[in-house]
């Protein structure tokens, strides 16, 4: 299926200045390039255009609001140097599977001030001497690449961090635990006031009253 009529399809009569995600993947594009998006997305955050046969990103449309672009198993040798200008809030970038070889070609991404995570994977790029040292070195703002930052550290999985913190406390089990603390608190009285009735019964028989 051609590029502009999947984007068209997935609009789903939507306004384009509706549309916050949009993923194409696996689409074709017939001359290489983005095909059917335009500057109408102003509202788009995240955009996957995988294994869509893309060599370029030259034509990319003003994206003000993209986060996440991802664009993996293409055939991209370049042409990033249009992304710093028409999508200047990337922070994370997916260029894994492309054709990708020299530094140079990811050179302009110094111009993503925002960029904090750069995916490579597969890319003849990652075959260069000292290749992650040198990219951390020409891409200063980036904190991850290919999934670890400078330590060898993986990317922390913040969504299932928050799933943690939500099963170690479950919303409402407080409360339940309070009322049933109460119920307990009440069963005890009155179990004491039964008690206490029962010793004055005994004392009453005892003394033949």
């Amino acid at each position: 299926m051609e590029m502009k009529k999947r984007i068209s399809l997935e609009l789903r009569n939507r306004n384009p200045a509706e549309l916050a995600e949009l993923v194409v993947d696996n689409c074709r594009s017939s001359d290489g390039e983005v095909e059917g998006l335009t500057d109408e997305y102003v509202e788009l955050e995240i955009l996957s255009m995988v294994n869509v046969g893309l060599s370029s990103l030259s034509k990319m449309p003003s994206l003000p609001k993209l986060r996440k672009l991802v664009v993996s198993d293409n055939v991209i040798t370049g042409g990033l140097d249009t992304l710093a200008e028409k999508c200047p809030n990337l922070t994370y970038l997916n260029l894994s599977g492309n054709k990708i070889k020299e530094l140079s070609t990811i050179e302009c991404l110094q111009n993503l001030k925002n960029l904090k995570s750069l995916d490579l994977y597969s890319c003849e790029i990652t075959a260069l001497d000292d290749y992650r040292d040198a990219v951390f070195e020409l891409l200063p703002q980036i904190t991850y690449l290919d999934g670890f930052d400078q330590e060898d550290n993986e990317v922390p999985d913040s969504e299932a961090d928050n799933d943690d913190e939500d099963e170690a406390c479950p919303v409402g089990d407080e409360d339940d635990d309070d009322e049933e603390d109460e119920e307990d608190e009440d069963d005890e009285e009155e179990g004491s006031e039964g008690d206490e009735d029962e010793v004055g019964l005994s004392y009453l028989m005892k003394e033949g009253i």
